[in-house]
């Protein structure tokens, strides 16, 4: 089993918090790289997606030619993470986006884009982090313009919740190798949930 010091993780490095992503990753004991290209993305051991703008992120990732490979990695296995606007774009399906935009895919989940509304809607809470590979936690999360599952599939597991005045609103999940959150990590100086990301991709 390879040690955290031998893995190298990349973030999409098309838009959105970059630098703190790659941050978070070197305080846990990974190489982290930004990802531009094809080349770079088969170097790497997974994948971070940050947030940012995911109509954006998809017609980036053709510009730079990495949207099929990303796909094709994803479907060989390759671990990946995305966080907010990386959230949907690991989402099998889209509510609220554009006629034309493109995801990677991957978690069979329904996203909701700007679930939370706009920018003036964000919110801080602490939700109740709840992996099936590791013991629960209590994370102070940031949620910007964020999404929500709507819906999953079988094989998708709930992570975490968070309650408004609708209901339960589903803000982590995984299916495999793949984690998604809707929320900010990146920005909190907590770095557990890249670490439990490590552990996924050392796994």
């Amino acid at each position: 089993m390879s040690t955290p010091s031998s893995l190298t993780i990349g973030v999409l490095a098309l838009q959105g918090d970059v630098r703190e992503h790659r941050a978070m990753l070197e305080q846990c004991g990974v190489s982290a790289v930004g990802v531009r290209r094809p080349e770079e993305l088969a170097q790497v051991d997974g994948l971070v997606i940050p947030g940012g703008e995911s109509t954006t992120i998809g017609k980036l990732a053709g510009i730079f030619g990495l949207l099929e490979p990303i796909r094709a990695a994803l479907r060989d296995g390759l671990p990946a993470y995305g966080t907010c606007a990386g959230m949907i774009m690991l989402a099998d399906a889209i509510e609220g986006g554009t006629a034309d935009q493109q995801t990677f895919g991957g978690i069979d989940v329904v996203v909701r884009r700007n679930g939370f509304g706009r920018q003036v809607d964000s919110f801080e809470a602490v939700v109740d982090f709840s992996p099936s590979w590791h013991d629960h936690f209590d994370y102070p999360a940031t949620f910007i313009r964020a999404p929500y599952v709507e819906k999953v599939g079988d094989g998708v597991e709930v992570a975490a919740t968070v309650t408004d005045e609708q209901g339960d609103r589903i803000v982590a999940v995984r299916q495999g190798r793949l984690l998604a959150t809707s929320f900010h990590p990146e920005i909190t100086g907590d770095t557990r949930i890249h670490e439990l990301f490590v552990e996924l991709v050392r796994s």
